[in-house]
């Protein structure tokens, strides 16, 4: 690599796979900044873009370097940035809003009509370094671990689903143990649900689930995950639906499984339309049902602050892998499997897990 140029993995054309090569380090605008990327994580995103599966073909346009989950230090700042400094560590909100739509004039930026996604849209943060807007980034203390600080992104998600309404001493249903699911069972855990049922098809990650603090831990493919949770909730069911998967299954059990007048946060994404119970799932349940997307700005990210600062989760406890950059595509390999909670890359090496500038 030259002084100019640095390593990155980039989607190169439209057809599976990803590929590193050596391409220029980009220059920040006046309200940009540089980022040397310290620490960056792998989310279901990144699995569509590898294996170019119909979401994925509908939404990239090739070449463009992939990730949206990141940490690192600023090196440069614009010529108006004063938010941060040169050496500050710092996470980022991957979405990047418009300000001029109507949803985000009316303060919901989390619904912008122009979003930009690093790593979908733009130039995302498997390299060496990233510019992003000055406005987009999130102050990390400086002890904060790297792969901690990397996941924060990823564990928006999980925060504005779980967040959706109050579970408080409530029944609470997770349908999908992915590694957003398991974070939202660590935040239904410190939010004080009475219960915490979770469901999935992997007897590895529903291990997590339980260690992270499900009182019911159910493979859907080797029981009845329904009666079970009915007869646990003696015949009254869950007060709070998590669906964290988008699979037709889960959704239908998850409804299935919801009380009268029960809530819903949907975070998963089906993989297509999907045939679904309108008039018993929720006309005629009284059901609320909240649609989630991303994070909302900032909202989440104070909340997510102090769930970590107060130490009521400990993202540690969710990431099983950690990779060099170079190593991604056995990171994207462990991350497929199902046999893994967080994979965690770092451009400098696995040995700086805990380094600083």
């Amino acid at each position: 690599m030259s002084a100019q140029t640095m390593r990155a993995i980039v989607k190169p054309d439209r057809s599976p796979g990803l590929k590193m090569v050596e391409v220029p380090i980009p220059r920040p605008g006046p309200r940009e900044v540089l980022i040397k990327v310290a620490a960056t994580s792998i989310c279901g995103t990144d699995l569509h873009i590898y294996k170019w599966d119909p979401w994925a073909q509908s939404r990239i346009q090739p070449p463009v370097i992939v990730g949206h989950e990141f940490c690192g230090y600023v090196v440069e700042v614009g010529e108006v940035v004063n938010e941060v400094k040169v050496g500050d560590f710092v996470s980022a909100e991957s979405h990047i809003i418009c300000h001029t739509c109507a949803p985000c004039r009316t303060g919901r930026g989390h619904l912008c009509q122009n979003t930009q996604i690093i790593g979908v849209d733009r130039d995302g943060c498997w390299a060496e370094y990233i510019v992003m807007p000055a406005e987009n980034l999130w102050l990390n203390p400086p002890d904060m671990p790297l792969e901690v600080a990397s996941l924060q992104e990823n564990f928006g998600n999980a925060v504005h689903t779980a967040f959706a309404t109050d579970l408080t001493a409530r029944r609470v249903l997770v349908t999908g143990c992915g590694p957003v699911g398991l974070m939202a069972i660590m935040v239904a855990k410190a939010a004080g649900a009475r219960a915490i049922y979770a469901t999935d098809i992997s007897n590895y990650r529903l291990r997590m689930a339980r260690e992270m603090g499900a009182d019911l831990a159910l493979n859907v493919s080797e029981g009845d995950a329904y009666r079970v949770i009915m007869d646990a909730t003696d015949g009254e069911g869950v007060d709070v639906l998590m669906e964290m998967s988008g699979a037709p299954q889960a959704v239908d059990l998850g409804f299935r499984l919801l009380r009268f007048g029960g809530e819903a946060a949907m975070l998963g994404l089906a993989p297509s339309a999907i045939p679904f119970d309108l008039n018993n799932h929720i006309v005629l349940k009284g059901a609320i049902v909240y649609g989630i997307v991303g994070r909302e700005l900032w909202a989440t990210w104070y909340r997510m602050r102090g769930l970590l600062a107060g130490h009521a989760v400990d993202l540690r406890r969710v990431i099983t892998h950690r990779f060099a950059l170079d190593d991604y595509e056995k990171a994207l390999r462990v991350m497929q499997s199902g046999q893994s909670g967080k994979v965690v890359m770092f451009p400098d090496g696995v040995g700086t897990a805990s380094a600083t500038l």
